[in-house]
Formats: structure tokens, C-alpha cells, sequence
């Protein structure tokens, strides 16, 4: 059996030469949700489609819930207690789908067990937490991947593949948007009002940067931010500390230039997939709206440079092989099949011992920048340099 699919089964805390013993004659890996009676509960299809998974425990502190979670997710097992489960339960993996300012902490207490992650986003919310998380990552047996789910939707993939065969020339430039007021989720997942629009800057990045640094195949070295100002207040009276948009310039280490904008608090309808992508010998642009098409330009295939192309119009000639024939799961999956794909890859990278394609240097690529804009927006604007997680 690969080296990778070495997870144990022993209870507490446990060495990777543990996971190798244990593993022997495993059928499956016993997979944990923390999180389970909220956003962890989407997680079942997408494990149910593996062979090589059953999700055994569940963990959330509504304790009213835990029941319910167990039945949707098919789990023996439920905690209230996350340490409880990581020691008790004998689980190979988990997913941690709690508010964001739980991540960091949760993935640590995981990979110090010598326990697989795959996380929410974003991977922490201090750059301090995220160091920690890379030395504990660095030092762990276990896989640690961020569950960025926008890299895996089917127009995101075609457009990274465009970008490996050499049709958009060299990328320089892209924009990413992420626009989807919450003022109303803001008062039922509490924790949002300060996480997500309760600090100034570019809070909750990776939806948009993520696909585009994929594309781009770099990573970002110095950013500024800005913001529009305050336009909104809380049910409570009180005005939003996050601007209302909020606008990230970054530069990447080849000297590429991207634009990402958030926001979460503008009256508008959610347009949260916004994407455009620019190269000597191609664009793209994202629809805005179901009501328009993603377009796309490309010099070797257009008959000139005022036709745009479609973008679906490629999908028989360059879509890759894991959209062609999608199974009924992506389809029902959430988040445009890319829930589905992520666990696929997340399991893979464990059991193949396949290189994790979010794993925890890009995993940072995705969120140290919108940490950084923190600062800036804070400063004036001023330029900041990003920290680059594989010299920690």
C-alpha cells in the first residue's frame, strides 16, 4: 500500500511510523467533521463517491444538532469536544468546516496528531497563526490541505487549462471579484460580523485569488488596498468596520499585476464567480450575471480580434477529463461541483500519494495576501511586502 495511505488507528496522539503500522490490512479511511451541523454537512456526497472513505465521526458544539449531523452524514460517532474526537475516535482524517478564526487552530491540533486536514478557508486569520500552522504542517505526517472550492468549478479548470497549453500567451494581468452582500447572514452566523466584515481589508480572499494565481502559476510578493467607504450599518445601529468594496492590488514574484476586490455589505445581487484573465495572445472574462456568457479571446483560435468566443465552445477540444463525464455527486455537489473535487484530490493526495494541489504553501499563496491588505488599507494604502511561507 503507498506511503501516503498510512493513517492510523490508534487512538491519541500518534507518530507517522504509528500510521504505517496501523494502516496495515485498512480497508478505508475513517473520516472526521468538525463543523458538522453547518457547513461540514455538505460534505457527505462527495465522500460516499470515494471507496477509500467513510466518514466516521462528527463533532459540533450544538449539541442539539449532533444527531441530526450523524444521520445527514452517515457517522457512528458524534463529540462535542474536537480534542475528544481527534484522540477518541480514531478518525484518519478531518475536515474542519467551523467558522474561520477556528482554523488554524483546529488544522494544529490535527497535524500534531499526525491527522490528514482538509480546511475551510481561509487557512487562519493572523499571520502569526499561519506560521505556526506551516512548522506544524512542515513537521507533521499527515496532508494538509485548504478546501478552496472555486479552483474546481468547471470554467475555472477550462480556463487553467487554456493557460497550460500556451493559449493565452504569457498572463500578466487578472482581476478576481467576490460580491455577495451578507448583512442578513451577518446576524444568524454571528461570527461573520467581525471576521468577515468587522476588520477593514480584503478579509475573505481566496475565492478569487486562488483561481488566478492557479492560472498565473505564482504567487503574490507586495500588495496595497484600499477601500470605498462606509455606506451601511448594522441592525444594532453600529457601522461596519470592513469598507464596503474593498479593492486589493497585488504583485506577483514574475511581476504580474492582479486586481481583487470583495464585497460583502453593497445592496446588489451576488455575483461571486467574477473573474478576467489577460495574456499577450488571449482574454477572459466571467460572466457577471446568469444572464451573460463567460467570453473568451484567443488569438490562435479567433478570426480576429474583435470576435469573442464563448467559453463553453471549447470544452469538447481542451475541457480536462475530470469535467467530461462528471459523476451524478459533482452534479448535486455544491459550490459548482468543486466540493465534490476537492475531497477527490484531498483523498488521492493520501492514499496515491499524489502531490496536493492546495496544499499548505499554496494554501498561504491564497490567504497571507488578504492579511497583508489588513495592514495596508490601515496605512493609507501603502504598499506591504507578503511573506513567503516556504522560507518560515
Amino acid at each position: 500500500m503507498n506511503p501516503c495511505m498510512q493513517a492510523t488507528l490508534a487512538r491519541g496522539t500518534r507518530t507517522a511510523g504509528d500510521r504505517e503500522n496501523a494502516m496495515a490490512g485498512k480497508q478505508s479511511l475513517k473520516i472526521g467533521i468538525v463543523g458538522a451541523a453547518g457547513r461540514g454537512a455538505s460534505f457527505r456526497a462527495p465522500f460516499d463517491a470515494h471507496p477509500a472513505t467513510e466518514i466516521h465521526a462528527v463533532c459540533d458544539v450544538q449539541e442539539h444538532a449532533l444527531a441530526q449531523a450523524a444521520r445527514t452524514l452517515g457517522a457512528r460517532e458524534t463529540y462535542t469536544d474536537y480534542e475528544a474526537m481527534l484522540d477518541r475516535s480514531g478518525i484518519d482524517a478531518v475536515v474542519i468546516g467551523t467558522p474561520m478564526q477556528f482554523h488554524a487552530t483546529q488544522a494544529i491540533m490535527a497535524l500534531e496528531r499526525n491527522i490528514h486536514v482538509l480546511c475551510e478557508v481561509t487557512a487562519g486569520v493572523t499571520v502569526d497563526e499561519c506560521r505556526a500552522l506551516v512548522v506544524a504542517a512542515n513537521a507533521s505526517g499527515a496532508v494538509y490541505m485548504m478546501a478552496e472550492n472555486y479552483a474546481y468549478i468547471k470554467s475555472n479548470v477550462l480556463v487553467k487549462e487554456l493557460v497550460r497549453r500556451g493559449l493565452f500567451g504569457e498572463v500578466y494581468y487578472a482581476e478576481g471579484e467576490y460580491l455577495h452582500e451578507l448583512k442578513g447572514l451577518n446576524e444568524i452566523t454571528k461570527w461573520r460580523r467581525h471576521w468577515q466584515t468587522g476588520i477593514d481589508g480584503i478579509t475573505y480572499p481566496t475565492h478569487s485569488l486562488g483561481p488566478v494565481l492557479q492560472w498565473m502559476e505564482d504567487r503574490v510578493v507586495r500588495v496595497a488596498c484600499e477601500g470605498s467607504g462606509h455606506h451601511y450599518r448594522d441592525p444594532r445601529g453600529d457601522a461596519y468596520e470592513n469598507q464596503d468594496s474593498v479593492v486589493m492590488l497585488a504583485k506577483t514574484a514574475r511581476g504580474s499585476l492582479a486586481k481583487i476586490r470583495v464585497d460583502m455589505l453593497s445592496n446588489r445581487p451576488h455575483a461571486m464567480t467574477n473573474y478576467t484573465l489577460q495574456g499577450t495572445k488571449g482574454c477572459y472574462e466571467s460572466a457577471r450575471s446568469a444572464l451573460e456568457p463567460n467570453k473568451i479571446w484567443l488569438e490562435d483560435l479567433a478570426p480576429d480580434m474583435n470576435t469573442w468566443m464563448m467559453l463553453d465552445s471549447l470544452e469538447e477540444a481542451y475541457l480536462p477529463e475530470m469535467w467530461r463525464n462528471p459523476p451524478e455527486a459533482a452534479l448535486r455537489a455544491g459550490h459548482g461541483g468543486g466540493d465534490y473535487f476537492e475531497v477527490l484530490d484531498f483523498v488521492n493526495s493520501i492514499v496515491e500519494g499524489i502531490p496536493c494541489p492546495i496544499g499548505i504553501h499554496e494554501a498561504m499563496d491564497m490567504t497571507l495576501p488578504g492579511l497583508i491588505s489588513q495592514n495596508s488599507i490601515r496605512a493609507g494604502g501603502a504598499w506591504l511586502d507578503v511573506p513567503d511561507s516556504r522560507t518560515w
